[in-house]
């Protein structure tokens, strides 16, 4: 998997091969086969591991009872921004065509939003019991879609677009801004 997670990550999907992955690996390809059905099974499981460090990582802050609801919300999207910028896998999931052509990943996506739905709702409800968020309880499904679409929807330019490096001096702000819309 460390083998195939660096070639995926340098070559990408499309330009890396099982034959290559084992020669790197000194396996046999058919050890690879052993465990995984195709390249396509492969590489959804070294993505999968790039969701699972950033759900571990983005935990330690959900479950931090030293922050501040507003503090919690904000190193968490910080965090997020900040792995899935170093994860090369995750980042070649969101390039169209390759979900033109390949949806064997929708549901690693799908979990993805889904658990952090919850984390977030977790948030939003701390900041509520803090006094903190205003009680918007009767439009969460709602904030939580919105907090889904922001978050997805810099995805592109800030990974694919190389502008990660060119607005991350600015995340602050940015965060502030989001964030204060929920503040009493």
């Amino acid at each position: 998997m460390e083998v195939a997670a660096k070639l995926f990550g340098k070559y990408g999907f499309h330009k890396t091969s099982m034959d290559e992955i084992a020669k790197i690996a000194r396996k046999a390809k058919g050890s690879l086969y052993y465990h995984f059905k195709n390249k396509e099974e492969l590489f959804t499981a070294v993505v999968d591991a790039e969701l699972e460090n950033l759900k571990a990582l983005l935990l330690l802050i959900v479950n931090d009872d030293t922050l501040a609801a507003d503090q919690k919300m904000k190193q968490y999207l910080l965090k997020r921004m900040e792995v899935l910028n170093a994860s090369a896998n995750y980042q070649e999931t969101l390039t169209a065509d390759f979900f033109e052509r390949f949806d064997f990943l929708s549901q690693l996506r799908t979990n993805l939003d889904n658990w952090e739905r919850v984390q977030i709702k977790r948030i939003i409800q701390q900041g509520i019991n803090e006094n903190r968020f205003i009680d918007l309880s009767n439009k969460i499904d709602m904030i939580l879609d919105v907090f889904i679409m922001v978050q997805k929807g810099l995805e592109i330019p800030f990974f694919l677009q190389g502008k990660y490096d060119k607005y991350s001096p600015h995340f602050d702000d940015m965060l502030n801004i989001l964030i204060k819309g929920l503040a009493k």
